[in-house]
């Protein structure tokens, strides 16, 4: 039989659930002890205090985590202490939400710890430490470029990848991290054997202007190299518009209307477009001047279907469309304020 989904509890029973002997319960508590804390100094306070006890001497690792999670989401700097602790946690994925919950937070003082942990042991401490080490010292780029460079000279794989990801998205002005020690790193890596690696190193690469890794990337906008993350090919499509890379306009095409979407979205059920990664195709390019794909871009913006037109905002943001700055601006409360903003910024400092 159906039934209805439980209310959502008020202060107090969230605080007393906190308690309860029930495991799914008390996981269930935790979110709701951050959902009220949130804009009230006084209940943030006394959550965590909770949250704490929580993560330190609850004796299920899932409520653990949770409560590692809540401290970030609730910028918790005073629960600095106890997420250094939970870091020596006997349960692996609290481990890993320690971590990601100091990076999350971002307070300089977690720095030496989260350096130590970059030479763990364990891989998913390595890999955890690795991103939250490069947060907490973002405002440092030699700090955050030699954390990198020893993941990438890691054992394994996952963290080779993520240190590249993040050589990608750590750098000014839209670059990636420069720093001659990654980029001798990326051109090792973009030869490597492991398809998701040497692709994320091709779009590092790519983004420095390396023509190694222009290859890369035209040869997966192309479908001539794989890559077994999703969001690399839509990043490497993306990217071919962005360096004006007109070899890569027929390929795109096929993305966007022709049957080879039709095909990849049918294998990938339930995938739509994201199979082809015809949104990014689109993109792309509208930035190389194409004509139809700019002129479906600003339909969409007039489409009777508000999805339709909050993916159109966020595509012309993105392809730099200046001549759908009016319509933007008309678009009022049909849309997401936050998603015409974002666009209309982007036009600004294109």
């Amino acid at each position: 039989m159906f039934s209805l989904s439980p209310l959502p509890r008020n202060l107090e029973a969230s605080f007393r659930d906190l308690g309860s002997e029930r495991e799914s319960a008390r996981a269930g508590a935790v979110r709701d002890v951050v959902r009220h804390a949130a804009g009230d100094d006084a209940v943030r306070v006394r959550a965590i205090a909770a949250l704490e006890r929580a993560l330190r001497a609850d004796t299920s690792p899932a409520v653990r985590s949770a409560s590692a999670v809540a401290l970030a989401d609730l910028r918790a700097h005073e629960a600095l202490s106890t997420l250094l602790v939970a870091v020596e946690d006997d349960d692996a994925h609290v481990r890993q939400m320690a971590l990601a919950a100091l990076g999350e937070i971002g307070d300089t003082r977690a720095a030496p710890r989260l350096e130590r942990a970059l030479g763990d042991a364990r891989p998913e401490v390595r890999y955890q430490a690795i991103m939250a080490y490069a947060r907490v010292v973002r405002d440092d780029p030699p700090a955050v470029a030699s954390a990198l460079v020893r993941g990438l000279g890691d054992a394994d794989p996952a963290i080779r990848y993520v240190a590249l990801r993040m050589a990608e998205e750590y750098g000014q002005g839209g670059e990636p991290l420069r720093d001659p020690r990654i980029e001798a790193c990326a051109e090792r890596l973009a030869q490597s054997a492991d398809d998701a690696v040497a692709v994320v190193a091709g779009l590092y690469l790519a983004g420095l202007g390396r023509a190694a890794g222009c290859k890369i990337v035209l040869d997966v906008v192309a479908e001539e190299r794989d890559t077994p993350e999703l969001e690399d090919e839509q990043a490497c499509v993306e990217l071919a518009g962005e360096l004006a890379m007109r070899d890569a306009i027929p390929h795109l095409e096929r993305r966007v209307w022709g049957r080879r979407r039709a095909l990849r979205t049918l294998f990938a059920w339930g995938a739509g477009d994201r199979a082809s990664c015809a949104f990014h195709a689109r993109i792309a390019l509208a930035r190389l001047g194409h004509a139809r794909a700019r002129a479906e871009i600003l339909a969409d913006l007039r489409a009777s279907r508000r999805e339709t037109r909050e993916a159109a905002v966020v595509a012309a943001g993105r392809a730099r469309l200046r001549e759908a700055r009016p319509t933007l601006e008309s678009l009022g409360g049909t849309v997401d304020a936050a998603l015409v903003r974002e666009a209309l910024v982007r036009l600004a400092v294109s």
